[in-house]
């Protein structure tokens, strides 16, 4: 032996040697070449040769070098670098040689056996790398030393620790891809066939000392070795056995038992010192399953797992969870006897954890506890069904409630939620129906079953909600839905028998039931509709259509109620209707007529069946706002109800009403639906409309406040705050001055902190007056003003509010009379055609535009939202053919508003600012005129055959209102002469020159620009024509024996152009002061166009004659026109001396309040006395009072611009047309107010005070003189 170590020694030292003389050759050629060849030729490179006989040391190189200069160090064509280096480092590994002397000494052991067990010892702290290269030869002298000693104890303590040793190098990072080799020694080259008894000897000792709490220094390498020691027992043992054909199996199977037994005391150990070993044994005792299975009776083994789990401490529960899920792993667990005996020990600590709710630190525990269940189901449900009847059946009857409460109590954004339902879902998937029948027979009283049943339902109801996976998960969501469902038709067959007679029912569990399966057949899910037609069948072919199951479910429950139906009425109803609303037609022909059911339950008992119809109303606003609803619907509903009640007579009438009312709800509804996502405001604004005005009509309250909020709302998005403002004022007008306490139905949630009426009210008409003046109406504006005025005064006596409320007033009446507030246009906009919306289609609306908004810039904005509508080039009806065509046609031309009579200004002098603002606004008639020709056509003056066409629109609403449009609800047209049309024309002439006048009377800084286009296109013929055209068309000897019964229009019209003289002349007047000198020559031709035209009318029409214009006593100019029609004081008629009392009221006259006979008397009386005494027209007194200017007072800056443009638009927004026309006078009045009736259509407006004495003209007779003196008495007394 000692010759052979010694060979063995010097063949590795000549091995060596040899090694290091072909290093030492690489280390040469290397060097020269690396070092030394810097430079070179690398064509001469290519001959080998060339550097193979190259020096290979630094020696044989440095005396040439000492020889050479710098520039002939080169060799063999090669340049040599002295100064650069590089050094080689070799390393010798062999895994059949080492040095290591312990190693060495181990390996050799018999050799020196009485240095053995120093050899064992120094095992020990022999460096890893030279073990495991010697793995198999160190593992092979270990169990040699332990069979020779097979009768002896002496080594097997050192030898079992020198294995530990070994196999916790394995186990370390750096070595454990030397597992394999471990594995496969094992099972190929381990042969101790006696090994297993001294391993398991010391193994027990070891746990043994342990247990007493006795100090064993390796028992935690040996417990995380145990793996390994396990696997060199088994392999023994079954060598063992396979040598002695199975002999000695008791005392094996004994000595087993005993080693667990060991595990199991160390486990209910009480000392300090144990518990880390404790943690150890929880964490590796699983790991020896696998192969101690194959030599152990199986059954025994598991019996001995539940000791050992039942010696766990409690403060282990972690591990110990930990434990048993390895275990569950385990092929051991697979097999169905090991199960039965392992499976109760495992729930049982399952439950007793996820009941205790103790939250550990980072919810590990329930990480732990949710992972050891899922490894049990996923276990279960690879195992035939018959084989895991009994294992369901305690998983069932130990965890399903537990993990339902676990779920209820979780949080929806709780990491683990969706571990738990996935596991709840595989509990439900893997019960039979005989698993839920008898675990409903394990709840002891019908108390305990209503309990889970009702938190079950309220479980899968949040669940169906709130869905714990992701949306895209639809795998997941479509088993889990099939589970519950098969869980809710199991469960609603429970309350079938146990819960539906009147003495059990339980009203609370079937509402919760109704209310889960309405909410498991409207989930997203489920909506086959929103996936792609392939996606669809593959969903139909695997799962079926769901819904339909379920909601055939809930009609049979609902008619299975019976006389309980009653107590879910109407709480029931909105469930129901979410359900039929669902787009499957089958499904809603099935549950609609469960409505009818509701409705004849309650009729039966109430004797009317309002409480169902409030509450449909109510959420079929929710339902269809929300997306759900069709045409098809409707029919539906519509058709079912009523073939329903044709079998009730009773009902029959109050079903047709009430389906009635529905069918038009949903119509607006869905009308509402299809333009709430529209880029048109306006339609939304429409639809909206039409739905709060439903619900006014229907009474309900809180739905007509929910859809005011939603009007003002669109309202502020496009700034109209005037409309805004008359809405919120609707809501107002529902609330009273008064402490009472505001119920939910009035309130809204940005006035959650006014909790009385008085408070909300006040709030609102804060924001009111705010919108109001936002949008310059502020004569609304101070009306609120002024009711608030007289809350804070006289009843809750807040002066210091007050105060504050009196300035605003007063701001707003400043900004009456100083801000310039553009009149906007008014504009008929017709929708023709089918392929318009409901609400719009065939029907004609009035819009009013916004400042200097043009009629083509509203028409474009108008076809922009109907991109393709046609617009029609006609201001004409469109005929039936077009209206029924499925096409879109828009109509739209500008309109004037009809000013309104308002009583409060009758017969007073108003200013210009007040009355303009009534001319186009609180109006509700709107005229169109459109020309027409009728008879023959005079080339040379159309105005003989002019007609006029006009057309009134009367709206819904006035406006402005709630919306800037309302619908026309009336229509009527009249035909105007051509006669009436130059009445008209020449009135409208006369008032734009009165008010120009004011303006410049009251405004000197006015550029004279407009005045000058007005006053030059009257005055000269050239420009205009003049009155001339009218003479030619109305005053000839023909017109007259032709047309007899228009003598009085006759006289008015020669009326209107003689007063236009005084109006001209007061106009030049004030252009004379004001003309620049550059336009002197204009205006003196304007003045010599004037005097011809002046001398002209007074030889034929009379003289009319106007005061001075400023009233010198009051110390500022007066106005001339009073906004407001007064009655004119001279007339034309009154001149001749044939003429009598006018026959005839025309209808553009206002209406005069019909006197009574005394005071008719009384005044003619009067009017005779002025008459007899005064030879002439005098001026009433008058008033001391002063008077306001009807002017509206410029902004300085806008004044000095002498833009045309912009003037023309403020001069058109000063002046306006007749505002007497078409209103009704009537039929019986006196003498003198037909006279002044007939005064009032001849001349705009005048003061009294401002008429000067007339001065007769000397073509005109005495008589005409005297009866103008007569009219201009009357009216001078009557006008103010």
């Amino acid at each position: 032996m000692c010759k052979d170590l010694v060979l063995s020694l010097s063949l590795s030292t000549a091995n060596l040697c040899l090694l290091m003389s072909h290093f030492s050759f690489l280390n040469m050629w290397l060097a020269y070449h690396v070092e030394m060849c810097g430079f070179g030729d690398s064509k001469k490179m290519e001959d080998v040769n060339m550097y193979l006989s190259l020096p290979s040391t630094r020696s044989q190189v440095e005396p040439k070098l000492s020889t050479l200069s710098r520039s002939a160090s080169i060799v063999g064509g090669l340049s040599i670098s002295s100064r650069d280096s590089f050094a080689i480092s070799t390393l010798i590994c062999s895994t059949k040689l080492t040095q290591n002397v312990g190693l060495l000494g181990l390996l050799k052991w018999r050799m020196k056996p009485e240095l053995l067990k120093e050899n064992l010892e120094k095992l020990k702290i022999v460096d890893g790398e030279e073990i495991v290269k010697f793995l198999q030869d160190t593992l092979d002298a270990l169990f040699n030393i332990m069979m020779e000693h097979s009768y002896s104890d002496a080594y097997d303590i050192l030898v079992f620790d020198a294995l530990i040793y070994v196999i916790g190098l394995i186990a370390d990072r750096k070595f454990q891809h030397f597992n394999t080799v471990l594995e496969a020694y094992i099972q190929q080259h381990f042969s101790a066939t006696l090994a297993y008894k001294k391993l398991m000897a010391v193994l027990k000792t070891y746990l043994d000392i342990s247990s007493r709490g006795e100090q064993c220094d390796p028992i935690l390498r040996t417990l995380k070795a145990l793996e390994y020691v396990f696997k060199f027992i088994v392999r023994s043992r079954t060598l063992f056995s396979q040598l002695y054909e199975g002999k000695e199996l008791t005392e094996f199977e004994e000595a087993m038992r005993r080693v667990f037994e060991s595990i199991n005391n160390l486990m209910r150990s009480q000392h300090k010192t144990a518990i880390l070993l404790q943690m150890a044994a929880l964490k590796y005792i699983a790991s020896v399953l696998q192969d101690v299975e194959t030599v152990f009776d199986v059954r025994l083994l598991s019996q001995l797992l539940h000791e050992f789990f039942a010696c766990i401490p409690a403060n282990l529960q972690k591990q110990k969870v930990q434990s048993m899920t390895e275990i569950v792993h385990s092929s051991l667990f697979k097999k169905q006897e090991c199960r039965d005996i392992l499976l109760p020990v495992i729930t049982k600590e399952l439950k007793e954890l996820l009941d205790s709710g103790v939250e550990m630190q980072g919810k590990q525990e329930k990480q732990y506890c949710i992972e050891l269940l899922n490894s049990i189901l996923e276990v279960l449900s690879c195992q035939e069904a018959a084989s895991t009847y009994q294992h369901t059946q305690e998983i069932m009857v130990q965890l399903l409630r537990t993990i339902n409460k676990t779920v209820i109590r979780m949080g929806r954004d709780d990491p683990l939620i969706s571990h738990f339902v996935a596991c709840m879902t595989a509990i439900l998937d893997q019960m039979n129906d005989q698993h839920y029948s008898s675990y409903i027979e394990t709840f002891q009283t019908s108390s305990e079953l209503v309990d889970f049943l009702m938190e079950t339902f309220i479980m899968f109801k949040d669940l169906i909600g709130k869905n714990v996976y992701p949306l895209d998960w639809i795998a997941m969501s479509m088993v889990q839905n099939r589970v519950f469902l098969r869980a809710i038709n199991k469960f609603s067959e429970t309350m079938n028998h146990k819960f539906l007679e009147n003495m059990n029912f339980e009203e609370q569990l079937w509402n919760n039931y109704f209310h889960l399966a309405v909410a498991f057949i409207t989930q997203d899910t489920l909506q086959l509709e929103q996936f792609s037609h392939g996606k669809c069948i593959k969903i139909l072919n695997k799962y079926g259509d769901m819904r339909r199951l379920i909601g055939f479910a809930i009609r049979d429950m609902w008619y299975k109620l019976g006389q309980n139906k009653i107590c879910f009425i109407p709480g029931m109803v909105g469930p129901i209707l979410e359900m039929t609303l669902i787009p499957e037609a089958e499904l809603r022909k099935a549950t609609i007529p469960i409505f009818f059911d509701m409705m004849l339950c309650e009729y039966k008992n109430t004797g009317e069946f309002k409480k169902f119809e409030n509450e449909i109303i109510l959420k079929l606003d929710h339902e269809v706002e929300g997306g759900r609803g069709d045409e098809q619907y409707l029919h539906l509903f519509e058709t079912i109800l009523t073939e329903c009640s044709s079998v009730f007579p009773k009902i029959a009438k109050s079903v047709e009403m009430f389906v009635s009312l529905i069918k038009g709800l949903l119509e607006k509804l869905l009308d509402y639906r299809a333009v709430m996502n529209d880029e048109s405001k306006d339609n939304r604004m429409s639809c909206t409309v039409n739905l709060l005005n439903f619900y006014k009509e229907i009474n309900r309250e809180e739905m007509y406040i929910r859809y005011l909020y939603k009007l003002r709302d669109l309202h502020l998005d496009s700034e109209n705050y005037t409309e805004a403002a008359y809405t919120l004022l609707l809501h107002a007008s529902l609330l009273k001055w008064s402490d009472e306490h505001c119920t939910p139905q009035v309130m809204q949630t940005e006035f959650q902190s006014s909790q009385t009426h008085r408070h909300l009210k006040e709030h609102l008409y804060e924001m009111i007056i705010e919108y109001f003046d936002k949008g310059k109406m502020w004569e609304e504006a101070i009306g609120l003003c002024k009711e608030l005025a007289e809350q804070y005064e006289m009843e809750i006596f807040d002066y210091e509010l007050l105060s504050q409320n009196l300035i605003q007033q007063a701001k707003f009446y400043e900004n009456i009379m100083k801000i310039l507030r553009p009149k906007p246009d008014y504009f008929a906009v017709g929708y023709y055609g089918q392929g318009f919306p409901t609400f719009l289609r065939n029907k004609i609306f009035i819009y009013r535009g916004k400042e200097y908004e043009r009629r083509e810039d509203f028409q474009a904005q108008l076809l922009s939202h109907f991109p393709n509508a046609e617009k029609m080039n006609t201001t004409a009806p469109p005929d039936e053919k077009l209206k029924n065509a499925a096409v879109q046609h828009i109509q739209c031309f500008t309109v004037q508003p009809v000013l309104e009579e308002h009583p409060q200004f009758k017969n007073k002098p108003v200013p210009d600012q007040v009355i303009n603002f009534y001319k186009s606004n609180y109006v509700q008639r709107f005229h169109y005129s459109r020309p027409t020709r009728k008879g023959s056509v005079d080339p040379e003056n159309e105005f003989a055959s002019m007609w006029i066409e006009r057309t009134s629109f009367t709206t819904a609403y006035k406006l402005p209102g709630i919306l800037r449009w309302f619908e026309v609800v009336s229509m009527s047209q009249i035909t105007i002469s051509p006669l009436e049309n130059a009445i008209e024309t020449m009135t409208m002439t006369n008032e734009k020159i009165l008010a120009m006048i004011n303006q410049y009377q009251s405004d000197e800084n006015l550029p004279i620009n407009p005045l000058s286009m007005l006053l030059n296109g009257i005055v000269d013929p050239a420009v205009m024509g003049g009155f001339a055209k009218y003479e030619k068309a109305f005053f000839t000897d023909e017109y007259t024996r032709d047309h007899p019964e228009d003598q009085e229009k006759l006289n008015r019209l020669k009326d209107l152009i003689a007063w236009q003289v005084p109006f001209l002349a007061a106009g030049i007047k004030i252009h004379e002061r004001r003309v620049s000198d550059s336009l002197r020559p204009f205006h003196e031709r304007m003045e010599e166009c004037f005097r011809h035209l002046k001398v002209k009318v007074e030889k034929q029409y009379g003289i009319r004659e106007l005061p001075d214009f400023d009233d010198r006593r009051l110390g500022r100019p007066k106005s001339m026109l009073r906004s407001y029609r007064q009655m004119s004081i001279i007339s034309m008629s009154s001149m001749n001396s044939d003429c009598g009392t006018p026959n005839k009221i025309p209808v553009e006259s206002f209406e005069l309040e019909v006197m009574s006979p005394k005071a008719t008397e009384s005044v003619s009386e009067e009017n005779g006395r002025l008459i007899s005494s005064q030879p002439e027209v005098k001026m009433r007194k008058g008033r001391k009072r002063e008077k306001r200017s009807s002017v509206i007072l410029p902004d300085k800056k806008s004044s000095d611009l002498p833009d045309m443009k912009c003037l023309s638009r403020k001069y058109e927004f000063m002046s306006d047309t007749n505002l007497s026309e078409h209103l009704d006078v009537p039929q019986k009045t006196s003498v003198l107010l037909k006279q002044m009736s007939f005064a009032s259509r001849s001349m705009p407006t005048i003061p009294g005070k401002l008429i000067k004495k007339v001065k007769p003209s000397l073509s005109n007779s005495n008589c005409q003189t005297a009866a103008a003196r007569k009219s201009a008495e009357v009216a001078c007394n009557t006008a103010f």
